[in-house]
């Protein structure tokens, strides 16, 4: 699997997400509708750094009691699958429960766990709890609610695409996501994304200058936009 350099990935993550997404757009690789996720997937610690890395899949169910006894059999195979990717991982979670949510995968414990794993974030479909605990460990977390309860959560299977607000993930994507929300990084032009954001930043910074300027007008305004908003 084709990975960044560790300057490359420190050079995403000074990015924030939207500047990575305008960044994206500049090279035409995919519609502008796709390669994020939708709303209903929100950054649960705001004020946390962007997070970069990529993804470990994993599916669970939570909402119905096993046939026999009283919980799942807990798996720990899992774990050498996250192993097995590159790092930084991210563990990306499909609850695929008719109603998701019912029941939290992504506790103090797991949390502790995953950053024993070098996981720098975790995505839900789902629920997470513990999340003072989570918040103050510095793991970035990206879900549609919170819960009470691990209810009857269970593993699936892991390691196939996942659905996760609309956006489709494969093993080993990479993903960025901050207080704006997930985004997937095309893995072929990664490494040039810093660039182009920077060139877009210089643009844009143009148009804003102007409009603070004494000499601003519309006509100097229509000739600084032209291209930005293409």
């Amino acid at each position: 699997m084709e990975t960044l350099t560790t300057d490359q990935l420190s050079a995403l993550r000074q990015l924030d997400t939207c500047s990575v997404a305008n960044a994206i757009e500049t090279f035409d690789v995919r519609l502008r509708n796709e390669g994020f996720a939708n709303a209903s997937i929100r950054c649960m610690f705001p004020k946390l750094p962007p997070m970069v890395g990529y993804a470990a899949t994993v599916r669970v169910r939570c909402s119905n009691p096993p046939m026999q006894g009283h919980t799942y059999p807990n798996r720990t195979d899992w774990w050498n699958y996250v192993e097995s990717l590159p790092a930084p991982r991210v563990v990306v979670i499909q609850d695929v429960d008719e109603r998701p949510g019912t029941g939290a995968f992504l506790g103090e414990v797991h949390a502790h766990i995953l950053q024993a794993l070098n996981c720098v974030g975790v995505v839900t479909s789902g629920s997470v709890r513990d999340v003072p605990v989570i918040e103050a460990l510095g793991l970035p977390l990206f879900a549609t609610s919170v819960a009470v309860s691990r209810a009857y959560v269970h593993i699936v299977d892991f390691g196939s695409p996942v659905v996760i607000g609309g956006l489709e993930i494969q093993p080993g994507d990479l993903l960025h996501g901050d207080l704006h929300g997930l985004l997937s990084v095309p893995k072929e032009i990664a490494a040039d994304i810093p660039a182009a954001a920077a060139r877009r930043a210089e643009r844009e910074q143009k148009v804003i200058a102007l409009c603070k300027s004494r000499d601003f007008s519309f006509a100097k305004l229509r000739e600084a936009v032209k291209g930005i908003f293409d």
